[in-house]
């Protein structure tokens, strides 16, 4: 299923930017009713995709809980999760500082703003993005849920994460008296993987409509008017996923080169819908499959959704800088530095909030009084933009996921598996465990006896 899943994944895009681009060649009327109708069709289209994301989210939530909570229990000490924990949290405060400086080195090479020379608005001027700016009561109070019933309402990842944490540590400390719990819980994602299933055959439709849509209301030549913004932006990119691939060839072996096949399925569905959060089922199952052990795969994916987008990271330095060009305003490498710092920071608060990328730079670009207006410059391509972005988060945290469990003692991943989701119950080449085998398929197992 899995690349059959791809194959009409593929399709999908490639017959919606046939009927997006076909529709606004054919009923583009410069500001008439032409365009009108555009935008009214283009809201047709974003019905489909809206459901589609509607039911991720429905997913989400107890995916998260349930895999965290049996991996924690099934890690049988919390020395075990505190070393993998600290190492999530090292490869993802590296990784982000690597992504916001790769970004800042490459904006200033290619230098995508110079030339545009545009007007300084007014003071007054506003992006009609709602800025949030960074504070540290807000940042580190939000980290924990008043509810686990809000948090999982709400899809508050980081919040779900540490409530998992408590429940599960609870279990491992418990012990025997807690076995039917656990249990309930591997049941719980079993049934919560068969719902992603019948979900995903949803999503050639969607990402069908999503470009469609986005390509009918806006056309090429939004495209084409801030083309070499763009291609500079998915160079650095690719550059970043060549270094990350790279550093985990170096840590993870030759078994690496399979890792962008595994997760080809769930990393086209983030690029077409413009959505980590989609691919975050997908992402876990393929991972799962590569060998990375469901106990760190279900506590470092959900970590990395709220520490490690490595694409909105390089984002971020590149757009700010890109609007400081445009308005031809120069920035000293120390006002450089502290940008990048600041950026550090502050993207780690705003996890959860909408368009969060977009707030993070709002926030900044008054820091270092750039005109906030400046944000209309990308505002126009950013659907196009956070393709890109949700696509190297997701590489970024599989590569994040493989790294760290290369690191655990033993440093040896699981046998690789047959790449074909629409066969759970295939007799994989893992060795088998004891206890309970519902779980053994797709989440952490019991030590061997």
């Amino acid at each position: 299923m899995a690349k059959r899943l791809t194959l009409y994944i593929l399709i999908g895009l490639v017959l919606g930017m046939i009927v997006g681009l076909s529709l606004n060649l054919s009923m583009t009327d410069d500001g008439g009713p032409g365009d009108a109708r555009l935008a009214e069709i283009a809201g047709y289209f974003s019905i489909v995709t809206t459901i589609f994301l509607r039911l991720i989210k429905m997913i989400i939530a107890p995916l998260v809980f349930s895999t965290l909570v049996a991996g924690i229990a099934h890690m049988g000490d919390t020395s075990a999760l505190g070393r993998v924990g600290a190492r999530a949290i090292a490869w993802f405060v590296g990784a982000s500082l690597v992504s916001l400086t790769l970004g800042l080195i490459l904006v200033n090479l290619l230098q995508p703003g110079v030339g545009l020379d545009i007007p300084i608005p007014p003071a007054d001027a506003s992006s009609g993005v709602a800025r949030e700016a960074f504070n540290l009561t807000n940042f580190f109070t939000h980290i924990f849920p008043a509810s686990i019933f809000e948090a999982m309402a709400d899809n508050e990842i980081l919040q779900i994460v540490v409530a998992s944490l408590f429940i599960g540590v609870a279990m491992t400390a418990v012990g025997e008296k807690a076995a039917p719990l656990v249990r309930a819980v591997e049941s719980l994602v079993q049934v919560i993987l068969q719902v992603t299933n019948y979900v995903m055959r949803f999503a050639p439709f969607a990402v069908f409509a999503a470009v469609a849509g986005t390509l009918a209301e806006r056309g090429p030549a939004i495209i084409g008017s801030l083309a070499y913004f763009m291609g500079s932006f998915y160079l650095a990119m690719g550059l970043l996923w060549c270094l990350l691939l790279g550093v985990a060839f170096v840590i993870v072996g030759g078994r690496v080169r399979l890792l962008i096949d595994y997760i080809r399925a769930p990393l086209l569905l983030a690029f077409s819908t413009a959505s980590s959060e989609a691919a975050y089922p997908r992402t876990l199952e393929a991972l799962d499959k590569f060998g990375v052990p469901p106990r760190i795969a279900s506590f470092v994916l959900p970590l990395g959704y709220s520490f490690n987008l490595d694409g909105s990271m390089i984002y971020m330095t590149f757009a700010v800088m890109f609007i400081a060009q445009a308005y031809g305003i120069d920035l000293s490498l120390g006002q450089q530095i502290t940008m990048l710092l600041i950026l550090m920071i502050t993207s780690k608060g705003v996890a959860g909030v909408p368009r969060a990328s977009l707030v993070v730079i709002a926030a900044t670009l008054s820091f270092f009084d750039i005109p906030e207006a400046g944000l209309l410059l990308i505002l126009a391509v950013d659907h196009f933009l956070d393709m890109g972005r949700s696509a190297t988060n997701v590489v970024g945290n599989a590569v994040a996921s493989a790294v760290i469990a290369k690191w655990e003692p033993g440093g040896k991943l699981d046998p690789i598996e047959p790449d074909d989701y629409s066969k759970p119950e295939a007799p994989s080449d893992r060795p088998p465990a004891s206890g309970p085998q519902s779980f053994d398929e797709i989440g952490p197992r019991k030590p061997q006896a």
